[in-house]
C-alpha cells in the first residue's frame, strides 16, 4: 500500500505528520455554500428551509410537513422488528446508566473568612440534536445525543434528520420516540443547522446544537458557533489499532474496515511491531473488500487515508498514538492496560480482543460522539456536561468584605477601572 511507514526511518515524523494533515484541507466551496444557506435561512426562515430541502433532498415539505407526523412514528414502531426494538431498548438503558454516573454535584463551602462560595449545575433549556440521514441513518446517533441531554435535565429537545427522496430509517424514529422526543424535523444539511440556530416561523431557536453530520453540517455548526453552543466540529470517523500477531489477521482487518466503511474520508491506521504480520493483515483487508456491502466507500477510505506503521515496541507505539490523538484507540496485545497511564490523547480506548470499537458504537454505555482530527488533544466525548452549565455562587459577609476590599480597590485602580474601585471603597467607608 502507499501509506506504509517505518518508525525507524529518519524522516518518519516529517512524512507521517504530513500524511495526517492530508485530511485537514479546507474546502472553500463548502464554506461559501454553507454561508449562503445560513444567511438565507436567517432572513427568509421557513421559505428558505423549504427551498433547500427541495433542492438537496428532493422533498417538498409543503406536502409532507416539516415534522414527522404521529402516524408516521406509529407506523415506524409497528413495522420495526421486535428484536431490533429490544436491541435499541437495551442500548438506551446501558447508555443511560453510564451517563447517570457522570452527573455532577452542586457544592458550597465557607472559607476561613466566612465567605460562602460554590456552584450549582443547571441544564441547558433547549437543545437541537442532528442525526445524519444521507449515506446512512443512525439510530445509535440519536441515542448517543438524546440520552445525555435527558439525563442532564434538558426539558426541550428537537431532533433534525433528513429524509432524502422520502427515505428514512424507521428505527431512528422509534429510538427517538422511545426517549420521549415528540418533535422530529425531516430537515437536514446546513439549512437544518441554520433553522435550529436562528429559528424560523415553525422552528424555535435552540441554545445548543449537537450531533454528527457531513462536511456541510460540520461547517454550518462551525459558522453558527457563538450564536448557539455546539458540541464540536466533528470530522470523519477514525480508528487506531495497536496490536501484535496475537491478534488474528482477519479480526484486525475487519476492525480497521469497520471505520473505513463509515465514509470515504474516514481513517483507519494499524500500528504493529511485525512487518510480515502487517502484510498479512493488509491481504485480509483486500479479501474483505471484495464482498463488503459498502466496499466502494471502504476501499476509497482505506486506499487514500488508511495506513500501516511499523513501530519496534508498544511504548513507542503509544507515543505515535499520542501524536495522532485518535477518535478510537484499540489496544490488542497482552497486558495492554499497563499502557493506559502513557495515553494522553484519545477519544475512547478499547482494551483487548473482546472490545472492538463497534461495541462502543452501540451498546457498552460510553458515548460514541468523540473528538476527531486530533482534537482529542483538548476535548472529550459527548457527556452530560455538554448539556449543563455551571453557575458560580458567592456570598461575602462584612468581615470578609473588610479584609478583602482594600485589595480589590488597589487592583481596580491599577487597571484604571474607577467604578469598580468605588463600588468597593464606598462600602468600605461605611465600615470605618
Amino acid at each position: 500500500m502507499n501509506n506504509f511507514f517505518f518508525y525507524k526511518d529518519s524522516n518518519f515524523l516529517i512524512n507521517f505528520k504530513k500524511f495526517l494533515r492530508s485530511r485537514e484541507q479546507t474546502n472553500n466551496k463548502v464554506v461559501e455554500t454553507v454561508s449562503r444557506v445560513l444567511n438565507d435561512v436567517k432572513v427568509n426562515k421557513d421559505s428558505a428551509v423549504l427551498k433547500y430541502t427541495r433542492k438537496f433532498d428532493n422533498i417538498n415539505l409543503e406536502d409532507v410537513g416539516l415534522y414527522y407526523k404521529p402516524n408516521e412514528i406509529r407506523e415506524s414502531i409497528d413495522n420495526s422488528s421486535p428484536k431490533d426494538r429490544d436491541a435499541i431498548e437495551l442500548s438506551i438503558s446501558r447508555i443511560q446508566e453510564f451517563h447517570e454516573k457522570q452527573m455532577p454535584s452542586n457544592l458550597n463551602w465557607k472559607d476561613d473568612l466566612g465567605i460562602e462560595l460554590g456552584w450549582v449545575w443547571k441544564p441547558i433549556d433547549r437543545v437541537g440534536v442532528y442525526v445524519p440521514g444521507g449515506k446512512a441513518s443512525y439510530p445509535s446517533s440519536a441515542i448517543m445525543n438524546i440520552v445525555p441531554a435527558k439525563v442532564a435535565g434538558v426539558s426541550d429537545i428537537i431532533l433534525a434528520s433528513p429524509s432524502a427522496n422520502g427515505i428514512y430509517n424507521p428505527l431512528m424514529l422509534y429510538a427517538s420516540f422511545s426517549m420521549g422526543i415528540k418533535k422530529i424535523l425531516r430537515v437536514g444539511g446546513a439549512q437544518a443547522i441554520a433553522a435550529l440556530a436562528f429559528g424560523t416561523e415553525s422552528i424555535k431557536k435552540v441554545n445548543k446544537i449537537t450531533g454528527p453530520g457531513n462536511e456541510y453540517v460540520a461547517e454550518a455548526k462551525r459558522q453558527v458557533f457563538g450564536k448557539v453552543g455546539i458540541d464540536s466540529v466533528a470530522g470523519p470517523s477514525e480508528v487506531l489499532l495497536i496490536c501484535d500477531k496475537s491478534m488474528p489477521e482477519k479480526i484486525a482487518a475487519i476492525d480497521l474496515l469497520a471505520q473505513s466503511e463509515h465514509d470515504e474520508n474516514a481513517q483507519s491506521i494499524l500500528i504493529t511491531n511485525d512487518k510480515e504480520y502487517a502484510l498479512r493483515v493488509e491481504k485480509e483487508i483486500e479479501n474483505y473488500l471484495k464482498n463488503l456491502k459498502r466496499r466502494e466507500v471502504a476501499s476509497l477510505s482505506w486506499n487514500k487515508f488508511g495506513a500501516i506503521v511499523i513501530v519496534p515496541d508498544f511504548k513507542k507505539s503509544i507515543e505515535v498514538s499520542n501524536l495522532i490523538a485518535p477518535e478510537h484507540l484499540q489496544l490488542c496485545f497482552e497486558n495492554a492496560e499497563k499502557y493506559l497511564n502513557f495515553i494522553k490523547n484519545a477519544g475512547s480506548v478499547f482494551l483487548g480482543y473482546w472490545s472492538p470499537e463497534a461495541m462502543g458504537d452501540y451498546i457498552t454505555g460510553s458515548n460514541h460522539v468523540l473528538p476527531t482530527n486530533g482534537t482529542a488533544k483538548f476535548s472529550s466525548s459527548l457527556s452530560v456536561f455538554d448539556f449543563m452549565k455551571r453557575v458560580s455562587v458567592t456570598r461575602v459577609n462584612e468581615k470578609g468584605f473588610k479584609r478583602l476590599g482594600p485589595s480589590v480597590v488597589r487592583l481596580a485602580d491599577s487597571e484604571g477601572l474607577q467604578a469598580h474601585s468605588l463600588s468597593v471603597s464606598e462600602r468600605l467607608k461605611g465600615l470605618k
